[in-house]
């Protein structure tokens, strides 16, 4: 995933000697032993940290009879610093800021939906009967409110109609549009409330 690999990119430069080799290596191909000494450090220091730059893929390597050099990858340097300003710019003009938790759990709630909603719903679209756990509740009846618009007044007899397509039962069903913060209600007439509106427990 996008955030995985700029998580790792970012962890492979959050050292400063993995920094400076970086930077060398951008001058020139070079070779552990060079390296270690140029930075004053043992090769097997050098050895850990070339290990971690080449799993985030910023370094290649090329041998020369018995010699190994590195060199910089700097497409990928490029690309996944670009990848990390992308990311962070789009989620917040999109007004997301999402983390992978935050996918994860988004994912599996609509999964459960369209499995509740499957075994509720007749393949013509009946609701079979109503649930009696609140979270299934919430699912059918949020798929109840298609076909009405947010912004638009109606009357009791086209909410009981509209329902009626569903349920017979459209008294208790209209009472739980109003209980969840769905839909209210003012002398009579009926107004969809936006989602943000809508009363959740989880």
């Amino acid at each position: 995933m996008q955030l995985n690999r700029i998580i790792n990119f970012h962890k492979a430069l959050s050292d400063p000697t993995r920094i400076r080799i970086l930077e060398l290596l951008a001058k020139e191909p070079q070779h552990g032993q060079a390296l270690a000494e140029r930075l004053g450090i043992t090769p097997s220091t050098i050895t850990h940290h070339m290990a971690r730059l080449r799993d985030a893929g910023l370094i290649k390597s090329r041998r020369e009879k018995n010699t190994i050099f590195f060199s910089l990858e700097e497409m990928t340097l490029q690309r996944d610093a670009q990848a990390t300003l992308n990311f962070i710019l789009e989620s917040v003009n999109n007004g997301l800021m999402k983390t992978e938790w935050e996918e994860g759990i988004s994912n599996s709630r609509e999964k459960e939906r369209d499995r509740v909603l499957r075994n509720f719903f007749t393949p013509d679209g009946k609701l079979k009967q109503i649930p009696v756990q609140c979270k299934k509740r919430r699912f059918v009846l949020e798929r109840m409110l298609d076909g009405l618009t947010v912004g638009r007044k109606y009357l009791e007899n086209e909410i009981n109609e509209h329902i009626k397509a569903f349920h017979p039962d459209y008294a208790t069903i209209r009472r739980e549009f109003i209980i969840w913060g769905y839909m209210y209600r003012d002398n009579g007439i009926y107004e969809m409330n936006p989602p943000e509106l809508w009363k959740r427990e989880d």
